[in-house]
């Protein structure tokens, strides 16, 4: 009789894969995800990619990470350190080892930590549990390899096309530590190689032996857990990255206004998976141009603008240098036009695959002249959808370019997301030119209430004009160089980004008695609210303000800064937010956390910086 096993209860988990940027460990980890999501698990993944176009076969700097935060209850971010470490390589186990726990699970492929494997990663002895301070009974050492070999022995299949399928063994192994369903997984494979049965079913098999290893070995370090997810929603659920979410929240903007959407871009990291996943939605009225070059995406995009299309262009912060002189013409054209910007590390190349913030005064300053632009920041992967939709909202209804900022981290990172109901979401209204204006109408009359110049669409008949890079004058449209019609102009179109609505700056936590106030914007979100919940469950008074909306600011921007005792701002550049909030609020000086290392904030050091202001 088979040995009955105890199943523990967890109220999360951090699982972390990691192998050769060839080995596959993003699908492992994206259909791990896919499965705990399904079940309800509240999740938050961190792909972690190499920066390295390919890196040599087994080196440290080739090796990439997927980690995936499952709980039972809401989880804000991927975790600092993992529960349980799948290193498929020695390079993997020798860099990836600082990201697990002193007591965590470690899976290891010992059929690549051969003499060479070891070489490659710079081990000094044969040893290597040992030399790397880890405990050998919280290892599970398995011959992998030659177990996927076996598996699919009989398949047919060459070896090249076999050892692909090392990565679903790890998975199925693990699917076993936390008692997961495998149906969600033999169907995820099945429909992402529907056109290749063969592969999809070798790739089930190798999952199902993975399962049945640590069914049958009870191995000495594995525990069977589950997590039951306990604030379960009624709905459909999805684990979706921010990049995919981001293409679907314009997608619906697009159909909520009844427009078409045309998105005009050039591949770039971490942004081009936008670019891929619009141009898969043809059938929807989406119309997707790969160009040349990043100004000629940006400049096709002015055009499509005109032409009555909810206009797109998408890159990173190079390609935003490269596009501002034809995101000024949006400027001066007043056309609705979003700006996607997948924030990356680094200035030039800088850290192509990696994630910071730094692009924040280059969205609201870079470019020349007076150029006011709306700037959004998206919160987490769930939140691009919301966010997309409400950068094109504003752009389509007060006739401005906008900036939505994600970065690599909620862009390549995912999250358990709530199908919506489009039905609920509020209508977009362009301000098109009223059918009363004809005969009177010039380019540049504006709605009284918005400030907004009306859209006239080519195509109706009297409505007919020329727009231009050149200033125009207010009553006419014509070009001028007046020096007061130039001023009126430029105060213009900064009222009107003024007075654009945006909600209130929301604060969480303590927000009636805090002794610190927290600051961040966009994806820092997470950590900084995990930050807050342990310092309160220390016993601190703590609060959190994060804003989403950067321009214009929330009207209750000073009163909310000025509130608190003691305030810091934490972001992932050298105090670009600090900058411009003390620009924005007289006597506003706060306390400061900055890190720009590409990589997220790791919550226990914000808990240690930020208790020494108590």
């Amino acid at each position: 009789m088979a040995e009955q096993l105890d199943i523990k209860e967890l109220e999360q988990v951090v699982v972390r894969f990691s192998g050769d940027s060839g080995d596959g460990m993003q699908l492992a980890g994206n259909i791990f995800s896919t499965v705990s999501a399904t079940v309800g698990n509240s999740i938050s993944t961190f792909p972690d990619y190499p920066a390295d176009i390919r890196a040599p076969q087994g080196s440290l700097t080739g090796v990439s990470g997927f980690q995936v935060h499952i709980g039972a209850s809401q989880v804000y971010t991927p975790g600092d350190l993992c529960d349980v470490l799948v290193a498929m390589n020695a390079a993997a186990f020798k860099t990836q080892l600082r990201y697990a726990k002193p007591d965590a699970t470690i899976i290891i492929d010992t059929d690549s930590f051969g003499q060479k494997d070891l070489q490659k990663a710079e081990f000094k002895t044969d040893d290597y549990i040992a030399e790397m301070g880890v405990d050998p009974d919280r290892v599970i050492a398995c011959p992998l390899t030659t177990m996927v070999k076996d598996a699919l022995a009989d398949t047919g299949m060459d070896m090249k096309a076999i050892l692909k399928c090392r990565n679903m063994f790890a998975l199925g192994l693990v699917c076993w530590l936390f008692s997961r369903d495998l149906d969600v997984a033999f169907n995820f494979l099945r429909e992402k190689f529907a056109k290749k049965p063969a592969i999809a079913e070798a790739n089930i098999k190798v999952i199902q032996a993975g399962y049945d290893y640590g069914h049958n070995t009870h191995s000495s370090a594995m525990n069977v857990y589950r997590i039951e997810s306990k604030e379960k929603q009624p709905g459909r659920y999805m684990d979706i990255t921010g990049n995919k979410a981001t293409a679907y929240g314009f997608i619906a903007a697009a159909e909520k206004a009844g427009l078409q959407l045309y998105l005009g871009s050039y591949p770039i990291t971490p942004a081009t998976d936008v670019l891929h996943e619009l141009s898969k939605h043809k059938s929807l009225g989406v119309k997707t141009v790969q160009c040349e070059d990043e100004i000629s995406g940006a400049a096709s995009a002015v055009g499509a603008s005109f032409a009555g299309a909810l206009a797109v262009t998408s890159t990173s912060g190079p390609g935003i240098c490269l596009k501002s002189e034809a995101m000024n013409l949006a400027v001066i054209m007043e056309l609705p036009l979003v700006v996607l910007d997948v924030q990356r590390g680094g200035p030039a190349t800088g850290l192509p695959t990696k994630s910071e913030q730094t692009d924040l005064l280059q969205v609201l300053f870079g470019r020349n002249g007076e150029s006011p632009m709306p700037v959004l920041a998206a919160l987490s992967p769930t939140d691009c959808f919301d966010a997309a939709y409400d950068a094109s909202k504003m752009a389509l209804e007060h006739m401005t370019p906008v900036v939505l900022l994600t970065d690599a981290f909620i862009a390549n990172g995912s999250g358990a997301f709530k199908l919506p109901n489009l039905e609920e979401y509020p209508a977009i209204n362009p301000p098109y030119v009223p059918e009363e204006l004809r005969g009177t109408w010039t380019p540049y009359m504006r709605d009284a209430e918005t400030g907004s110049r009306y859209w006239a669409v080519p195509g109706r008949e009297g409505f007919e004009h020329i727009l231009g890079g050149l200033e125009k004058d207010n009553k006419t449209g014509a070009i001028s160089t007046n020096p007061e019609n130039h001023d009126l102009m430029t105060r213009l179109r900064a009222e009107k980004i003024a007075r654009i609505p945006v909600p209130d700056l929301e604060v969480l936590g303590d927000k009636d008695d805090a002794d610190l106030l927290i600051v961040g914007f966009g994806s820092t979100y997470g950590h900084l609210h995990a930050a807050m919940d342990e310092l309160h469950a220390a016993g601190h008074k703590v609060a959190l303000a994060q804003f989403r909306y950067l321009n214009p600011l929330p009207k209750n921007t000073a009163e909310v800064l000025k509130k608190y005792p003691k305030v810091i701002v934490a972001e992932q550049n050298m105090g670009q937010l600090a900058a411009y909030l003390r620009m924005k609020v007289d006597g506003f000086v706060p306390a400061q956390f900055n890190e720009v290392k590409g990589q997220p904030f790791v919550v226990s050091e914000l808990v240690d910086a930020f208790q020494k202001l108590f």
